[in-house]
C-alpha cells in the first residue's frame, strides 16, 4: 500500500519550479514555456480536482527520454541479433555502403521488399566463381534485416554438420531452431563433406525451411548446370528444392578477394620504396 500510495502522491502533485505562477483560471503555468502544468477534473466525484499536466517543455523532455530509451533498446536488439545471427563477427560489418558488386541492387531490392519475400517464400540462390561477391551480397541483405531487428540466421552447412555430430540427441531441436529463424542464409553450399549422412542432413534443413514456409538464402560455387543437372537422385532430391524455393542470381566478373590482395601487394611495395 505504501508503494501504491507513493505512485499516486506522485501522479496528483505537481511539482513547482521557479518561475512557475498560477493563471487567471487558477492553474498553474511554467515560467519558461507558459503552459500550463495542470488540468481540472470535470468528472464527478472529483470534479474541479486539480492533477498535474506535463507543460510543453516537460513534454518534450519526457518525448526525448523516452526516444533515446527506445533508440537504446533498439541498438541492444540489433547487436544480440548479430551476435547470434552471425557465424564469424566480421560478418558484422557488411553492409550496403561498401558493395561493390553490380548485383547489389537485387540484394537491397529484397530487403525492401522483405514481407512479400516472407509472405511468399522466395530466396536467393547466388551462383558463380570464387570471390565474385555472394557471400558479402548475403551478409548485406542479413545486416539490414537484422537493423529491422528481424532474425536472420547465417551459417553454412560444414559448421552446421560439425554442431549435430557434436551433439547427437539434439538433433532434431537443433534443425528446428534453424527453421524457425524468419531468414536462413546457408553460405558456400556444395562445399561440405560429401558422406551419407551430411546429404541426409543436408536435405533434412532444405526441406524443413520448405515445408515451414520460411524463406532460404544460398550461396554456392557451384554452377546451374550442376544444380539443374544433379549426377544422382540424393543430390537431386536437395537441388530440387534450393530452386523451387530460390531465385538463381548469377555472379560473374573479377575476383574481389584477388583484386583485394593485389591492392595489398601494391600498398607494401610503395611502403619499401
Amino acid at each position: 500500500m505504501n508503494d501504491f500510495d507513493s505512485i499516486i502522491k506522485r501522479m496528483t502533485v505537481t511539482h513547482i519550479a521557479p518561475g512557475d505562477y498560477t493563471g487567471e483560471d487558477g492553474l498553474l503555468y511554467c515560467g519558461k514555456c507558459r503552459t500550463s502544468k495542470q488540468f481540472r477534473m470535470e468528472v464527478p466525484p472529483v470534479e474541479g480536482r486539480l492533477l498535474p499536466h506535463p507543460c510543453r517543455c516537460e513534454q518534450e523532455q519526457l518525448d526525448r527520454e523516452a526516444a533515446e530509451q527506445e533508440a537504446h533498446c533498439h541498438r541492444q536488439a540489433v547487436v544480440d541479433l548479430k551476435r547470434r545471427g552471425f557465424t564469424d563477427p566480421a560478418m558484422r560489418e557488411w553492409t550496403f555502403v561498401n558493395g561493390k558488386c553490380p548485383q547489389m541492387k537485387h540484394a537491397r531490392f529484397y530487403v525492401e521488399n522483405w514481407p512479400a519475400m516472407q509472405e511468399e517464400n522466395i530466396g536467393y540462390l547466388l551462383w558463380g566463381g570464387v570471390g565474385t561477391g555472394k557471400s558479402y551480397f548475403a551478409g548485406c541483405i542479413a545486416n539490414a534485416l537484422m537493423e529491422q531487428e528481424v532474425a536472420v540466421r547465417m551459417t553454412n552447412f560444414a559448421l552446421i554438420l560439425n554442431d549435430l555430430t557434436a551433439s547427437f540427441e539434439g538433433r532434431n531441436e537443433y534443425i528446428a531452431c534453424l527453421c524457425r529463424a524468419p531468414l536462413l542464409i546457408l553460405d558456400d553450399f556444395g562445399m561440405e563433406r560429401g558422406t551419407e549422412y551430411g546429404l541426409e542432413q543436408i536435405y533434412n534443413v532444405t526441406d524443413s525451411r520448405y515445408r515451414s514456409r520460411r524463406p532460404l538464402i544460398v550461396t554456392t560455387n557451384l554452377s546451374l548446370q550442376d544444380l539443374q543437372h544433379p549426377q544422382d537422385t540424393t543430390h537431386a532430391r536437395i537441388y530440387d528444392r534450393l530452386l523451387e524455393m530460390c531465385v538463381p542470381i548469377r555472379f560473374s566478373g573479377e575476383n574481389f578477394r584477388k583484386t583485394t590482395a593485389q591492392d595489398k601487394l601494391s600498398r607494401i611495395k610503395n611502403l619499401m620504396d
